[in-house]
């Protein structure tokens, strides 16, 4: 039976939490507690498991800091024996508005470091993702900055929503493979 792995990037410490950058870790947050599973400490990353449907579903988040993500996927996609294809990456990405998902078999790392990390570790790009639109509402040379920064009110009001679309999309991915579930989830 296959095995996956669901990776939600983001950055440890308080400094971090609820930051735009931090968008995979919010997801593997509500899917937890959606699957009423609890993360633990563990070799470079915080991880749950969870069945669904009988298939297992590792999640993780990396506690490395994001420009050494890959050094937990790679640990725990041979810890675990999962096949590179089953893992999944949820990613904030400036290109896409706010709440926009994107799913996406492969691709560059769109100077990402956290996917750049990942390939570097892996030894490909030949990984699904998710990316989660958080805008780009900055103005010129305020990109760290916005992308380090909290989500306005106005922001989280729709967060919620599109969290919950993000977790049914893994569910989806788990279920029925990622060419029908980027059919299902690249349109909403």
């Amino acid at each position: 039976m296959s095995k996956f792995l669901i990776v939600g990037l983001g950055n440890i410490g308080s400094d971090y939490e609820g930051t735009r950058h931090n968008i995979g870790f919010d997801i593997l947050n509500v899917l937890a507690q959606e699957e009423k599973v609890q993360f633990s400490s563990d070799r470079h990353a915080d991880v749950a498991h969870l069945k669904l449907k009988g298939k297992p579903i590792v999640l993780i988040k990396p506690t490395t800091y994001m420009n050494l993500s890959g050094k937990a996927v790679n640990y725990w996609l041979q810890a675990e024996k999962i096949d590179p294809k089953n893992i999944l990456v949820l990613v904030d990405e400036m290109a896409l508005p706010l709440g926009k998902i994107r799913i996406t078999p492969k691709g560059s790392d769109g100077g990402h470091n956290g996917l750049k990390s990942i390939q570097e570790s892996i030894g490909n790009a030949e990984y699904p993702r998710l990316r989660f639109g958080i805008g780009k509402e900055f103005s010129k040379g305020q990109q760290v900055d916005y992308v380090l920064g909290k989500w306005t009110d106005e922001e989280k009001k729709i967060l919620s929503e599109r969290i919950k679309i993000a977790c049914d999309a893994i569910r989806s991915f788990a279920f029925i493979g990622i060419e029908r579930t980027m059919n299902t989830f690249n349109v909403k």
